[in-house]
């Protein structure tokens, strides 16, 4: 093992975790522009070469920031349905509250996880997403199986409950709605959800 060109150690008991939490620290109050590798592995109290170890660039940081926040919010979300029960529109409820919530705590790290994944190179990112987006599919095929929802592309209606999702967070982070208005907002959106993509009489 190479000696540490510092004084700095070149050992830490667990770098990796240290260098993700520091990193999404800086995300989250400067921006993703900000992130250095040196800078972090000062912060940390290491040598400037001991995060190469884990992160041969400021790239693979970012992506391994991007593929964790996928993992983080499929946990949230599931954690948020399986606390809902079997009802469906107590489980659209939880879920919708859980992203909503998520998207406006993690704003930096949500545009960071989407903008890397569309990257052509970016395969672990894109796979670690599949997980939280299946299980969005798989409510909304519940919903249709229990005559909730109408039949047809999954995928549609995913996508526009996404959207909906997805607006009233950028909202929020965007300072032109109240934080405080979240849960009646999300409330009304499930409400209008549910009530649209029913099947017709």
């Amino acid at each position: 093992m190479p000696e540490a060109t510092d004084e700095r150690p070149y050992h830490h008991g667990n770098l990796r975790a240290a260098l993700l939490d520091a990193a999404e620290r800086v995300l989250r109050e400067h921006g993703a522009d900000q992130l250095a590798l040196r800078d972090l592995a000062r912060e940390i109290g290491v040598s400037h070469a001991a995060p190469r170890r884990h992160f041969p660039n400021r790239q693979a940081l970012l992506d391994a920031l991007a593929v964790a926040g996928f993992a983080r919010l499929d946990t949230t979300l599931r954690t948020a349905m399986a606390g809902a029960g079997e009802d469906f529109p107590s489980r659209v409820r939880a879920t919708m509250t859980a992203y909503t919530r998520f998207a406006t705590d993690n704003a930096a790290l949500l545009e960071l996880m989407y903008t890397s994944k569309h990257r052509p190179d970016a395969k672990q990112i894109a796979e670690a997403a599949e997980a939280p987006f299946g299980l969005m599919i798989e409510l909304i095929l519940q919903g249709q199986a229990q005559g909730m929802l109408q039949a047809g592309d999954t995928a549609r209606i995913g996508i526009v409950l996404f959207a909906t999702l997805q607006g009233i967070a950028a909202l929020i982070n965007g300072n032109l709605v109240d934080p405080e208005l979240l849960d009646g907002l999300v409330e009304t959106a499930v409400e209008q959800f549910l009530r649209g993509a029913r099947p017709l009489p």
